[in-house]
């Protein structure tokens, strides 16, 4: 089976139309379509329901679904991660979303840089839950991620630090002068919508734009402690007892041989938070 079928799967599958998985894919809708016919032929399965009303996915094509996109990203990582190996000054690619590291990589990269293997960092940030997907698909070598938001599946992790919540809240807000909440108190109150969650409120993709809203008092936000380096004049931030844990957690590949990645899990190892044991 080619890379090729297995986008041209991706698309259809993702779009549940022909015509826009074609103009995404930029070819022609008939030889899609006989090689979503041929791709379903050689498998022995259907993939796709096919209605007068629209096409969905079988409960194979969920299954391929999900498989093709992890192949997919498999590929472009073992591109990615050899072009940049082969590089004359290789660097070592580290995402995060805004804090993401809760403050630890300003004491983690001056141990790094003591190691004999280390090499040149470059610290790439974006959007919040970008960065399972760009260390699935290469685009970095190792990543901040946040247990229990995050998916660590197919990554060697080490817990770096464990935090409690606190409730962001509008100076102003009703209970902004409370030494502690529960989270029963926060019902009712209108909460932001991360990618990818099905909360009904404003969406939220970085630090700035949920200070913003909840000093506007149109968001309260549960977020982890380390929040409080970031909050604004007019936000307060609460401890909110009953509200789970979160942690923080350094992800590279499973099976990686890299000595620069491994020189980078030691020095973060070395500093981690000591609430946050080594593993048994």
């Amino acid at each position: 089976m080619e890379t090729r079928e297995l986008a041209y799967f991706v698309a259809v599958a993702e779009e549940l139309h022909f015509g826009r998985a074609a103009r995404r894919l930029g070819m022609a809708q008939p030889p899609l379509s006989r090689a979503i016919q041929q791709l379903e032929r050689r498998m022995g399965v259907p993939l796709l329901n096919r209605t007068s009303r629209g096409v969905t996915l079988t409960p194979a094509g969920a299954v391929f679904l999900a498989e093709s996109r992890k192949a997919l990203d498999a590929v472009a990582a073992a591109v990615r991660r050899a072009q940049r190996a082969g590089q004359s000054e290789p660097k070592l690619l580290v995402a995060m979303k805004p804090d993401g590291d809760a403050g630890l990589l300003a004491t983690i990269l001056p141990r790094y840089r003591e190691d004999p293997d280390a090499i040149e960092v470059e610290v790439v940030v974006g959007g919040v839950g970008e960065q399972s997907r760009m260390l699935r698909d290469g685009r970095v070598d190792l990543a901040f991620l946040h247990g229990p938001h995050d998916d660590c599946a197919g990554f060697d992790t080490e817990l770096l630090l464990e935090q409690d919540q606190v409730a962001m809240l509008a100076r102003g807000h009703r209970l902004a002068g409370r030494s502690a909440l529960v989270l029963a108190d926060l019902d009712g109150e209108p909460f932001p919508r991360w990618p990818g969650s099905d909360v009904r409120g404003p969406e939220i993709r970085d630090a700035g734009q949920l200070l913003q809203l909840v000093a506007l008092g149109q968001v309260v936000a549960v977020v982890p402690e380390s929040a409080r380096r970031h909050a604004r004049a007019d936000v307060v931030c609460v401890p909110v007892l009953d509200a789970p844990r979160t942690s923080v957690l350094l992800a590279w590949p499973d099976r990686t041989r890299s000595r620069a990645v491994a020189a980078f899990v030691r020095a973060s190892t070395d500093v981690r938070s000591p609430a946050a044991p080594s593993p048994t």
